[in-house]
């Protein structure tokens, strides 16, 4: 567990490593407290205001890195998402940024791929979807912005990792879960809050 102290830095320090990034300068360094120094996974999300648009999110899974090397990894690699085109400083003062501070990863296991939906809690879990090569995630927080029930959720993150819609009920397909602690701008550069998902308490 996170404080919200700590939760408020995590999100300075990837505005800051966007804002670096962005602008092809070199980010300032921070003094971080000895819970950033330890090895943990996370995700940086850029979102567009005030319509709420993903604009990039890039992150890791696993706890590869210390906590504020894989923030500012992460936040570098949001401003070049893949799906987007690169964030230009233009853009700086129209987006807000989001981070997940993720769990490790934990296998599901059922008698039967069906059952495995009763073990997703929408608003609490992240999912992974993995078979072979290919590998999708989505954070908690996404089936809750969409409206998605267990399998829709499971479906989803089968198809972004390449795989059919149905491929979590296929005994090949291995699916893991998560949970992260998430804190958000409420404007751009504005007050940092905790996102709380089960009651959906973003500003």
């Amino acid at each position: 567990m996170y404080s919200d102290a700590e939760g408020e830095l995590a999100v300075r320090m990837a505005r800051k490593a966007i804002d670096a990034f962005a602008r092809g300068q070199t980010m300032a360094p921070f003094s971080v407290p000895a819970s950033f120094e330890r090895k943990a996974g996370c995700f940086v999300t850029i979102n567009t205001h005030p319509s709420g648009d993903l604009r990039g999110c890039i992150g890791y899974s696993d706890p590869y890195f210390p906590l504020a090397k894989a923030l500012v990894k992460a936040a570098e690699g949001a401003t070049e998402d893949p799906r987007f085109p690169k964030l230009p400083p233009a853009e700086l003062e129209r987006v807000v940024v989001e981070v997940s501070i993720l769990t490790p990863p934990e296998l599901l296991e059922a008698t039967k791929p069906k059952h495995l939906a009763a073990q997703v809690r929408v608003g609490t879990d992240g999912l992974i979807a993995a078979r072979g090569r290919d590998r999708g995630l989505l954070l908690p927080q996404v089936p809750v912005d969409w409206g998605w029930g267990a399998e829709e959720f499971l479906s989803q993150t089968c198809i972004k990792a390449g795989l059919l819609p149905n491929a979590w009920l296929e005994p090949e397909t291995r699916v893991y879960r998560f949970q992260s602690e998430i804190w958000t701008e409420v404007g751009p550069r504005g007050a940092i809050v905790r996102r709380v998902l089960a009651a959906d308490a973003r500003p």
